[in-house]
């Protein structure tokens, strides 16, 4: 990575973390006008709006402070930074995102069996605002970056958002025009499965993550194969590849050389390969002279060699290499 591209993957963080903080403003300011409008005009669907608004501003301002923290140094108790807080961030999000369901659902159902009267002129003001508003968000967060945990988790967030000012909007309309107060706990009802369903992806990749899985799309028979390329390389065994958070894949593995190979270029020439192909930005390989027959060979009679030019190119700072 040459320093162009670190100044660029800066930048980029930095872009992020003012988008984030623009679109948690924005929500914040919706979400109370939303829920002013939802007081007064009894309308469960935009109170629901609100409240999932409300968890989802939480979640915006907890991701805007994990891209803070993540790009903070490494130092002597976290060789590799803070870049997982924004993966526990997004775990954390996805748990209260759980308990706002709870809370609409048991609602919603009183409200069907008791309905209650709605202003449904204000709530159909109150919701197509919480649209434009939310669609206007949804731009400043800009475009899909998949290994950007943090964004996605973000824009997830605000799809939902807009899909539920959607159902208000939906529900304000057959109140107006048809009198069916049911539409209201309905479109809550509507809103609670966007949240579940948000929260349930956020879920699975944040604890695959944090279970140190293998990134998605990667397989590592494939990335032994790819492995072996290298000149001189015999075999590739005990691979394993895990993120450190959402783009940040960092790799582990045992490649056996022939006796004539020079380790040095054998080891150049595998890390570059992971890097080209699987995007594996911080790989440590072990070179072995020798056939293990057993998963624990004799420590001392193998050759352990390590990226120390990448190392020492990012100054041991694992957390901000992209």
């Amino acid at each position: 990575m040459t320093a162009s591209d670190h100044h660029h993957d800066h930048d980029h963080a930095g872009m992020s973390e003012r988008r984030l903080l623009w679109a948690f403003v924005l929500t914040i300011l919706t979400l109370v006008v939303e829920a002013a409008g939802g007081w007064i005009s009894g309308s469960l669907a935009l109170l629901a709006d609100a409240g999932h608004m409300f968890v989802d501003a939480f979640a915006l301002l907890l991701a805007w402070m994990g891209a803070y923290f993540a790009r903070r140094p490494a130092d002597d108790k976290r060789s590799f930074g803070y870049a997982r807080l924004e993966v526990l961030v997004g775990y954390t999000n996805a748990l209260f995102q759980f308990v706002l369901v709870a809370w609409i659902v048991i609602e919603a159902m009183g409200r069907f069996a008791q309905p209650e009267p709605i202003l449904s002129g204000t709530m159909l003001v109150i919701a197509i605002a919480s649209l434009v508003v939310n669609l206007f968000v949804l731009r400043v967060l800009g475009g899909h970056d998949h290994d950007d945990l943090n964004a996605a988790g973000a824009r997830l967030h605000v799809i939902g958002d807009l899909l539920g000012s959607l159902g208000a909007v939906a529900a304000a309309l057959l109140i107006r025009w048809k009198g069916w107060l049911w539409a209201d706990p309905a479109f809550s009802i509507f809103v609670s499965l966007l949240i579940v369903r948000s929260a349930w992806k956020l879920l699975k990749r944040s604890a695959h993550i944090l279970l140190e899985g293998t990134p998605e799309g990667i397989d590592t028979a494939q990335v032994a194969v790819a492995a072996r390329a290298g000149e001189g390389v015999v075999d590739v065994h005990h691979v394993h590849v895990w993120q450190l958070a959402g783009g940040r894949r960092l790799a582990t593995l045992h490649a056996r050389l022939a006796e004539e190979a020079d380790a040095h270029v054998a080891l150049a020439q595998v890390q570059r390969i992971l890097r080209e192909k699987f995007q594996i930005v911080h790989a440590t390989v072990q070179i072995e002279r020798r056939d293990c027959a057993h998963e624990d060979c004799t420590r001392g009679k193998h050759d352990h060699e390590h990226d120390n030019d990448h190392d020492h190119e990012h100054g041991h700072d694992h957390a901000h290499t992209h």
